[in-house]
């Protein structure tokens, strides 16, 4: 009878440990991208946003579940969305970069992402990878652990009482595509924006703003974890909570080690979780949010502070209590932040670091100037010219005609060249401000870095001083990198090699070089495609601070991109490009039926087009 007993407990529990482990699902969501009127700072704007809302809507899954977004772009503007920090592991096609992994979802037009999430928990987001659309359209993407009997608590901390996302944002009086395209035509940075916000709401500090201001209740003595989310366009960001600390558990859906403190710091793209503990005295707390200025300038305005309010449940208090924000250009409080996180090693979907290097690369960051070509033969940029932005001494430029990665599948020549060097033209003193001139001037074109499968690249970002000494976070699609070590001014080899760490690095999807200074990440390229890596300010990446990952396909079925859905957006109603194209060798010898298909996929197509022409 016991032995029937056990038997019968192991056979429940293998039961249960079996659908535990089935319980992976396809999630299913819809983003409706439209106009929408929005009032702010004592006026109505119209705006871009995703279901009707700003922020848009929070997506979640579970780990191991395959997420299905069908975008339908009811907006004036051509759109695509990224999900940014997710691997897209042989769904490169879903990435969302423009013109990178896509062409645009046009107006009018619709697209389903479809993508699993594997080997991944935690805060990322989406947001639209469109010119300056990620300003509105953008929202928190939440990857909860998978159900696992082995797993009995979720996380590596004590469990919270309640789970808050944080997004940061920025707000505009002014349509933000025509502030992009005012500044670039001129050759300017464009226009700052009007005031920061907190989940979409610009705090008490701005006018016609008193009720426009983000409030969280909470009950005393409970642990929350705040998902902060940085979608700021253009800013580093401080973050504190009145009276108290927060403990970081993880930056960019990858778990650290436990640190204390009582300010975030965070730059465009990254996302921390903290833990935060609301143990003060029953009353009401400022949240509150300024930008980090890496280089000295003039503040476009005078406040750049948004804040929010934490309410004790029971309070009645009326004034909430203050915080003491760092100053804008605290370069030494934002360092020590960055600096102190380590990865924790051991924890759930830890990757150790890789020990041998296959490509070692340096790679200089940094502002430049562009020849005006103005009839009146100068610009208001740097010294006359137009702003530009370089890696190594490559300015990149987006092409139009074909997405990279249709490029890369079907072996167009004439989208983008492999040439991207491993090291800057010359080597100067990176960090004096007192450059030659003739060092501001980059080239330009579509500027990519050809990589064998599997292999491990080594770089080390190199801030500049052509311009300015800004920091830049750098945000790398399709992979996590180890953050091996970073500091200030010019990278040594000698001397720095020593401060890597190699035991237990944060691991991240974007870095934020310091100011005047530098950053060493170790990466293995295990994705073929191609994968965008670029500067999160967004008034970088237009201006040229970009490369791109060309990633060949491996050598198995399962390591070989397939070949991209149905409804692939085209980038012009004809895609003739492709009529005469022929896929790459590798996946040819892959799919040896897909030429076939393809031919008569366009075929039809074009069969189409001809009754379509006719009966106009």
């Amino acid at each position: 009878m016991a032995k029937s007993l056990s038997s019968f407990l192991l056979a429940c529990t293998l039961a249960l440990l079996g659908s535990l482990l089935a319980s992976a699902t396809i999630v299913e969501h819809s983003l409706y991208i439209k106009n929408l009127t929005v009032n702010h700072l004592c006026r109505d704007q119209v705006i871009v946003a995703a279901n009707g809302s700003f922020p848009g809507p929070t997506i979640s899954v579970h780990e191991g579940d395959t997420l299905v977004v069908h975008v339908v772009n009811h907006s004036p503007y051509n759109i695509s969305i990224h999900w940014h920090g997710i691997f897209q592991l042989l769904s490169g096609w879903a990435d969302g970069a423009e013109y990178a992994t896509q062409c645009p979802i046009r107006p009018g037009h619709t697209y389903t992402y479809r993508f699993n999430i594997t080997g991944q928990e935690g805060t990322l987001w989406w947001h639209a990878h469109s010119s300056w659309l990620r300003a509105t359209v953008h929202g928190a993407l939440i990857i909860y652990p998978r159900p696992n009997l082995m797993r009995p608590l979720p996380y590596p901390f004590p469990t919270p009482y309640e789970e808050v996302p944080i997004i940061l944002g920025e707000w505009w009086n002014a349509n933000v595509i025509d502030v992009l395209n005012e500044g670039l035509a001129i050759g300017i940075t464009p226009n700052m924006s009007d005031a920061l916000i907190i989940n979409g709401q610009v705090g008490d500090l701005y006018k016609c703003s008193n009720h426009d201001m983000y409030r969280l209740k909470v009950v005393p003595g409970k642990t929350y974890l705040l998902r902060i989310i940085n979608a700021v366009l253009n800013h580093q960001m401080f973050f504190k909570i009145a009276k108290h600390t927060v403990t970081v558990v993880a930056v960019d859906a990858s778990y650290t080690n436990r640190y204390v403190t009582d300010v975030v710091v965070i730059a465009p793209g990254q996302t921390v979780d903290v833990l935060f503990t609301s143990n003060q005295p029953i009353g009401s707390y400022y949240m509150a949010a300024q930008p980090y200025y890496s280089v000295p300038r003039v503040i476009p305005f005078g406040n750049r502070t948004t804040r929010g309010i934490i309410v004790y449940e029971g309070s009645t208090s009326s004034t909430p209590m203050k915080t003491v924000l760092p100053s804008y250009y605290d370069d030494s409080t934002a360092f020590k932040f960055y600096n102190s996180l380590t990865g924790l090693a051991d924890g759930p979907h830890w990757v150790p670091v890789p020990l041998h290097v296959d490509k070692y690369m340096f790679i200089t960051v940094g502002l430049n100037n562009e020849p005006c070509k103005s009839k009146k033969g100068k610009c208001p940029g740097p010294l006359g010219g137009k702003v530009s932005a370089s890696m190594n001494n490559h300015s990149f430029v987006l092409p139009n005609t074909l997405s990279m990665l249709q490029a890369f599948y079907y072996g167009v020549s004439g989208i983008y060249t492999t040439d991207f060097p491993d090291h800057p033209p010359f080597k100067f003193d990176y960090t004096n401000l007192s450059l030659n001139e003739s060092f501001m001037f980059a080239p330009k074109g579509t500027y990519v870095k050809k990589l064998n499968y599997n292999d491990v690249v080594e770089i080390v970002f190199q801030n500049t001083a052509m311009i300015e000494t800004e920091s830049h976070p750098i945000h790398l699609h399709g992979f996590n990198f180890h953050v091996l070590a970073q500091g200030f001014g010019n990278y040594n080899a000698r001397e720095d090699r020593t401060k890597f760490n190699i035991v237990n690095p944060q691991i991240r999807n974007t870095i934020a070089v310091p100011s005047g200074g530098w950053a060493v990440i170790r990466f293995q390229a295990n994705n073929p495609g191609i994968w965008l890596m670029h500067c999160h300010v967004d008034r970088h990446m237009p201006v040229g601070l970009a490369t791109a990952f060309e990633v060949n396909n491996g050598p198995t079925p399962s390591s070989i991109l397939p070949p991209p859905p149905e409804d692939l957006p085209k980038c012009f109603e004809s895609d003739d490009i492709l009529n005469s194209a022929v896929p790459s060798q590798a996946n040819s010898l892959s799919y040896p039926n897909f030429s076939r298909g393809r031919r008569s996929y366009y075929m039809e197509l074009n069969v189409g087009r001809t009754a379509h022409r006719e009966k106009k």
